[in-house]
């Protein structure tokens, strides 16, 4: 029974700080970027020593996956799957963006930080999916095709992107009801209605 209970306590000791070791190093990525961050910072933070650290994450991909893991759970971004219920395009398109200009606030600093340091990173890879696929939601309504479609994926791609985001609102002082026009505009002036938008939408 002690024996049990010896068992049981270590792996909750375990756990407890596997969650401290990540707490640590989300906070730190936000703060100070992940190129900033180093073991020894996190070690710090999370009141471990750097041994302790290598041996929950053997390395910076497995520290860097569980840190995002546990971001995105409490962060989740606008599921793309939600807006096909929406017909109309323009509509479609002003509703994603309300929500997607309302995630990149919400996560404002861990956004600029990662995409600063790490854009191109292995890790980055379901995020950078995550939004080709919201894009191809935005663009299947439209009835453009050829050179026009892709230029119409592409106003959309860039509509999206926290980078957009933070020139309109951050650089240019827009209110986001603001950015939100700017973009739409954008996308409409890449797809002309009389040739791109399905007959009879608005």
């Amino acid at each position: 029974m002690d024996r049990r209970y010896e068992l049981k306590r270590r792996a909750e000791h375990q756990q407890e700080t596997r969650a401290r070791i990540v707490e640590a190093a989300i906070e730190l990525h936000q703060t100070l970027g992940p190129r900033a961050t180093t073991i020894s910072d996190i070690a710090k933070r999370a009141g471990v020593g750097r041994v302790t650290v290598y041996r929950h994450f053997p390395d910076e991909l497995a520290l860097g996956l569980a840190c995002s893991g546990l971001y995105n759970q409490r962060n989740p971004p606008p599921d793309p799957e939600r807006w096909r219920a929406i017909a109309d395009p323009v509509e479609r398109l002003r509703t994603a963006l309300s929500e997607t200009y309302a995630y990149h606030r919400a996560t404002e600093a861990m956004s600029a930080r990662v995409l600063a340091d790490g854009r191109e990173h292995e890790i980055m890879a379901p995020y950078h999916a995550h939004w080709a696929h919201a894009t191809d939601v935005l663009l299947a309504p439209w009835k453009a095709r050829g050179t026009r479609r892709k230029r119409l994926r592409a106003a959309i791609a860039l509509a999206l992107s926290f980078d957009t985001w933070r020139t309109l609102v951050r650089d240019h002082n827009l209110t986001e009801a603001q950015a939100i026009e700017v973009a739409m505009r954008l996308v409409n002036d890449s797809s002309p209605a009389s040739h791109a938008r399905p007959a009879g939408s608005a």
